[in-house]
C-alpha cells in the first residue's frame, strides 16, 4: 500500500490539465434489440440484460468494446458491464462505445461506476430514479486526463478488481466442489429403492397467504415463499418472520421435521425450492408453500431434493415466463433415493460437516470479498473525485490527509498482526525450552529416585545374604 500511497500523492500533487466533456462527444451510445425470453442456458454469445447476471444467446448484435448499464428497473445506475467482442444486448439497456483514442474505454468504466448513480439522482425529475433517457448519457459530463494519467487509474483500479474477481472464483469452485459430493454421495450405486413423495407423504397440503404487511416482529412465527429462495438454506431451526392470528383466516401450519416446497419462482432452474424445518416450534405456512409430513430423516430428504436430479424434476414441464408455478400433484411425481434410515442418518452427518466447512468458505470469503470491493471503492473514488479549478485538477489536502490515515491504519494492523505472529513463536520456543527443563528436571527426579530404591534393594539383599552365612557359620561351629 505504501506505493500505492506515493502514486496517488504524486498523482495528487501535481496541476494536471484536464478537459471536461459530454459523454457525446466520445462514445455511441446505444440500446440493444433482445428480450429477456429469448435467453438460452447453452448459447453462444454473452446476452447482457437489466442486471449483474449474464445471460447467453445464439445471436450476437455487436462486436466491440462497451460499458453496458441498465436503462430501467431496480438496476438503474447499479450494473455496469465491460465488455469486449460479441455480445447481444436488452432493448433496454444501454451500450456506451468509446469512439475517440484520447479515451481509454476501461477507465471511462472505472469513472462511470464511481459517479453515474449519483449524476442521474441528481438529475432525475422524481424522487426515485427508475429508467435513464438517451439524453442524460448524452449530457453526462466527462473528465479526460491525459492517457498516461488514464493507464495509471486504470492499472490501479484493475488490480482491486482482479482480487475481488480471484475470491469470487474460489468462492464458486468451492460450491461447485459441494454440489459434486454431495451429488456423488447420493447416486447410489448399490440397488437403492426409489420412491416418489407422494408414496413417502402421510400428509401434503398447501400454506395460507401471509402479505408483507402483516408480517410482524413477535407473535407466531412463519414462513413466507419468497423467503426459502432468499433466507433459508438446506435445513433451519428459527423463522425470520412472525405474524398474529387475527391476519390469517384458515391458518396451516408445520412442525419438526417437515419439508417446506416453494412453488411460486421467478426462474425455471430454482422453482420448488425445498428446506428441511428442525426446530421446536409450531410455525405458520404462507401462500404458494406445500409442507409435506413423513417418517424420514428430513435432513436427508432436503439434501436429496436438492441434487441436479431432483431440480430437473421440479422444472420439468415448466415454461419461462416472469412467474413460474408448480403444485402439489408435481411434488408427489418427484422420485428420490430413499435408504434405510440408518443409511440416511450416515449420509446426513457426512453432508452437514461438509455443509459447515462450506459455510465457514462462505462467510469467510464474502467477507474478504466485501472488505476487498470496499478498499477498491475508497481508491476508485481518491482517484476519480476531480476538484475543478479552470482546467485543472487541485491538490486536496484533506484528501491526502484521509489517505495517510487510512493507510497508517491498515499499516498498523499489519505490523501489530506480524508482531503478535513473531511473539506467539517467541513465547511458544521460551515455552519449549522451559518445558524440556522442567521435563528433564522430572526426569532426572524419578531416576534418582528410581536408581536410590534399585541402589537400596541390592544393599538389603547383600545385606540380608551377608548376615545369614554369618548366621550359618555360627551354627556350624
Amino acid at each position: 500500500m505504501s506505493r500505492l500511497k506515493e502514486l496517488i500523492k504524486g498523482y495528487q500533487n501535481k496541476n494536471i490539465n484536464i478537459c471536461w466533456c459530454n459523454l457525446s462527444d466520445i462514445a455511441d451510445i446505444g440500446t440493444g434489440n433482445s428480450n429477456t425470453n429469448e435467453a438460452l442456458e447453452e448459447g453462444i454469445y454473452p446476452f447482457y440484460v437489466r442486471s449483474q447476471e449474464v445471460k447467453r444467446k445464439n445471436v450476437y448484435e455487436f462486436d466491440e468494446t462497451a460499458i453496458i448499464t441498465a436503462g430501467d428497473g431496480v438496476g438503474v445506475g447499479k450494473v455496469f458491464h465491460y465488455v469486449e467482442g460479441k455480445y447481444a444486448l436488452h432493448q433496454r439497456a444501454y451500450r456506451i462505445h468509446i469512439n475517440t483514442n484520447e479515451v481509454i474505454p476501461k477507465y471511462f468504466y472505472h469513472y462511470m461506476k464511481a459517479t453515474f448513480l449519483k449524476y442521474i439522482e441528481k438529475n432525475a425529475v422524481n424522487s426515485s430514479v427508475t429508467s435513464v433517457r438517451k439524453k442524460m448519457l448524452e449530457e453526462y459530463s466527462v473528465p479526460v486526463p491525459s492517457l498516461e494519467i488514464q493507464k495509471k487509474i486504470v492499472r490501479i483500479l484493475d488490480n482491486f478488481t482482479e482480487l475481488t474477481a480471484e475470491l469470487t472464483a474460489e468462492l464458486t469452485a468451492r460450491q461447485k466442489q459441494y454440489e459434486y459430493y454431495r451429488d456423488k454421495l447420493l447416486n447410489f450405486t448399490l440397488e437403492i429403492p426409489r420412491k416418489k413423495l407422494g408414496e413417502i407423504a402421510t400428509d401434503i397440503y398447501r400454506g395460507t397467504g401471509i402479505k408483507r404487511d402483516e408480517v410482524t416482529t413477535e407473535g407466531i412465527p412463519c414462513v413466507r415463499y419468497g423467503e426459502i429462495y432468499t433466507t433459508y438454506n438446506i435445513w433451519f431451526d428459527k423463522c425470520v418472520s412472525h405474524t398474529t392470528l387475527e391476519n390469517i383466516t384458515n391458518p396451516k401450519y408445520f412442525e419438526y421435521g417437515d419439508i417446506l416446497f416453494a412453488i411460486t419462482g421467478e426462474s425455471v432452474e430454482d422453482i420448488a425450492k425445498s428446506i428441511a424445518y428442525v426446530g421446536n416450534q409450531k410455525c405458520l405456512a404462507g401462500g404458494d408453500i406445500v409442507v409435506l409430513k413423513h417418517n424420514q430423516n428430513p435432513k436427508y430428504l432436503s439434501y436429496a431434493l436438492s441434487t441436479y436430479n431432483a431440480q430437473k424434476q421440479k422444472s420439468k414441464g415448466k415454461i419461462k415466463s416472469k412467474v413460474v408455478h408448480s403444485s402439489v400433484p408435481a411434488i408427489q411425481d418427484i422420485e428420490i433415493p430413499l435408504p434405510p434410515i440408518e443409511i440416511q442418518n450416515k449420509i446426513v452427518n457426512i453432508l452437514d460437516n461438509f455443509e459447515a466447512i462450506c459455510s465457514d468458505l462462505k462467510i469467510g470469503l464474502p467477507a474478504e470479498m466485501e472488505a476487498r470491493q470496499k478498499q477498491y471503492e475508497y481508491y476508485r473514488d481518491l482517484l476519480l473525485t476531480f476538484n475543478i479549478n479552470g482546467n485543472t485538477i487541485l491538490t486536496d489536502r484533506q484528501t491526502d490527509r484521509q489517505t495517510d490515515r487510512q493507510t497508517d491504519r491498515q499499516t498498523d494492523r499489519q505490523t501489530d498482526r506480524q508482531t503478535d505472529r513473531q511473539t506467539d513463536r517467541q513465547t511458544d520456543r521460551q515455552t519449549d525450552r522451559q518445558t524440556d527443563r522442567q521435563t528433564d528436571r522430572q526426569t532426572d527426579r524419578q531416576t534418582d529416585r528410581q536408581t536410590d530404591r534399585q541402589t537400596d534393594r541390592q544393599t538389603d539383599r547383600q545385606t540380608d545374604r551377608q548376615t545369614d552365612r554369618q548366621t550359618d557359620a555360627n551354627r556350624f561351629y
